[in-house]
C-alpha cells in the first residue's frame, strides 16, 4: 500500500481524496476495486469558523462507510508455510501450482521481510530495506531472471520428436562432449550409447547439442516461445518481467546480420548462453508437460465474498491450450519419471515408492559466483495434481540443493489434499 499519487487522484477523484492508501504492488494493486469499499458521508452544522454545532437532519442522509470485500486466495497454507520454512538462510524462489484450477498453492521468495514492520518504520529502515543488496523486497518468483539450465531438456526432447528430426529409439555415443570447430562442449558424464528416454534421465548434454544442431535454431526457438518463454504467464499480479528468449532479431543486433552460427548458439540447448526465464515460466512450463498441453493461466485470487449478500463470486481466467502428441510426449514423460525413480537418474535421491515424482533437474552456471540449483517437478506422476519449480540462488547442484524442496513441498501438499 502507499498513498495515491497526485496522477491517480486525477483520475479517481470520486473515490479518493488526498492521503487515502491504494494499493500499490501485489495483490492489493490488482484488486484495489474489489478491495477499497466505499466512504461513508456524515452532514453537519458548524458556525463561521468552521466548529462544530449539530449534526444536520438527525443523520438521515449519513451514509455509512462499507468496507471492501474479502478475496478467496488459493494459496494453501500449510504449503506456503512450508515452502518458507525451507527458503530460510537461503535466496532463491519456490512456486507450486494447482494442476486442476491453475491456482498458487504457494509462492515463496527469499530473502524476505516483515510487512508488519512497514507500520512504523523510519526513514532510515526503510531505505537500509530498499538499499540491501539481497532485495528482500524482490518477488524472486516473477521478476528473477535465471539461465534454465538442463530443465528445459524435455522441451527439447519434444521438440525433437515432433518436428521429426530424432524418434523415440534414437541414440547417440556420448564421450564426455563435443567437439564442434574448435571449441569443445563439455558433458558431466561420459555416458556412452544413450536414447532420448536416458538422455533426460540422466541429463546428458551431449544428445542435446546434437539434438540442436539436427533440429536447427528455428525450431528450438518455436517451440520455446509455445510453451511461453519469452513472454508473461499472466499472473495477477503486475511485477512480472518477460525474460529473454533471443530470436534472429537479437543476435543480427547483437552480433551482426549473417555473422552468428550454430557453434554461437549451441549453448542454448542446454539452456544456457542468452536465454533466461523466471522461476514461474518454469512452472508454466512443467504444468503444461504434466497436464499434456492444458492449464488455466497461473493466478493467486479465485475470487470475492461480497460483503453486502456474502456471496462468493468467482473469477474467471483464460485456458493455455496446446495441441501436443500425446503418444510422443509419453517419452518424455517417462523421462522425467526415470529422473527421480531410476538409479541413474539426477534426483534418484528424492525418490519414494509411496509417491511417484516426475522431475527435471538443472544446474544453471552463474558469472557472479556459485552454481545455480533448479528443479522442476510435478506428481503424481499418473495423474499430477501439482506442479512444482525451485530456484536456489549459489547453491550448486539442483538434485542436492533444489529437488529436496520440491519433493518436501509436493508431499506437503499431496499429504494435506488426501485428507
Amino acid at each position: 500500500m502507499q498513498e495515491i499519487t497526485a496522477e491517480q487522484l486525477k483520475k479517481n477523484s470520486e473515490e479518493y481524496s488526498a492521503g487515502d492508501l491504494i494499493g500499490a504492488s501485489g495483490i492489493e494493486r490488482s484488486y484495489e476495486k474489489y478491495l477499497r469499499g466505499e466512504k461513508g458521508k456524515r452532514y453537519i452544522v458548524v458556525d463561521a469558523k468552521q466548529r462544530f454545532v449539530r449534526y444536520y437532519d438527525n443523520g438521515r442522509q449519513d451514509k455509512p462507510p462499507r468496507k471492501g470485500n474479502d478475496l478467496l486466495l488459493t494459496i494453501d497454507k500449510r504449503t506456503q508455510q512450508v515452502a518458507e520454512k525451507l527458503l530460510r538462510r537461503k535466496k532463491g524462489a519456490v512456486v507450486a501450482i494447482d494442476l486442476k484450477s491453475g491456482g498458487i498453492i504457494a509462492m515463496a521468495s527469499a530473502p524476505t521481510f516483515d510487512p508488519a514492520k512497514l507500520i512504523s518504520a523510519s526513514i532510515d529502515e526503510w531505505r537500509a530495506l530498499v538499499r540491501d543488496k539481497n532485495k528482500p523486497m524482490f518477488n524472486r518468483v516473477t521478476m528473477s531472471l535465471y539461465p534454465p539450465g538442463s530443465t528445459i531438456k524435455p522441451l527439447e526432447a519434444l521438440a525433437g520428436l515432433t518436428s521429426g528430426k530424432v524418434t523415440p529409439y534414437h541414440t547417440i555415443v556420448c564421450k564426455g562432449g563435443l567437439q564442434y570447430g574448435n571449441r569443445f562442449f563439455g558433458c558431466d558424464h561420459v555416458h556412452g550409447k544413450i536414447n532420448l528416454v536416458e538422455s533426460i534421465e540422466e541429463s546428458c548434454n551431449t544428445y542435446y547439442y546434437l539434438l540442436f544442431l539436427k533440429m536447427g535454431y528455428p525450431v528450438w526457438y518455436k517451440n520455446m516461445r509455445l510453451f511461453g518463454f519469452g513472454a508473461k504467464t499472466g499472473i495477477d499480479i503486475y511485477e512480472e518481467k518477460t525474460g529473454l528468449l533471443p530470436d534472429s532479431n537479437y543476435y543480427n543486433r547483437r552480433l551482426g546480420r549473417r555473422r552468428w552460427n550454430n557453434g554461437m548458439l549451441l549453448s542454448l540447448s542446454i539452456g544456457q548462453g542468452e536465454v533466461s526465464v523466471t522461476p514461474l515460466q518454469l512452472a508454466k512450463y512443467v504444468s503444461l508437460i504434466a497436464n499434456k498441453g492444458s492449464l488455466t493461466v497461473p493466478h493467486l485470487v479465485q475470487g470475492y465474498i461480497d460483503n453486502k449478500t456474502n456471496q462468493i463470486h468467482y473469477f474467471r481466467f483464460d485456458k493455455i491450450e496446446i495441441n501436443l502428441d500425446k503418444e510422443k510426449l509419453r517419452y518424455v514423460k517417462k523421462g522425467m519419471e526415470e529422473v527421480v525413480a531410476n538409479q541413474k537418474g539426477t534426483a534418484h535421491n528424492i525418490y519414494d515408492k509411496n509417491l511417484p515424482i516426475a522431475g527435471k533437474t538443472g544446474t544453471a552456471q552463474n558469472p557472479h559466483g556459485e552454481n545455480h540449483a533448479l528443479f522442476i517437478a510435478y506428481a503424481p506422476t499418473d495423474k499430477p495434481e501439482i506442479a512444482v519449480a525451485v530456484v536456489v540462488e549459489n547453491a550448486g547442484y539442483g538434485s542436492t540443493h533444489a529437488a529436496p524442496v520440491a519433493y518436501k513441498i509436493i508431499k506437503t501438499y499431496l499429504e494435506g489434499s488426501s485428507r
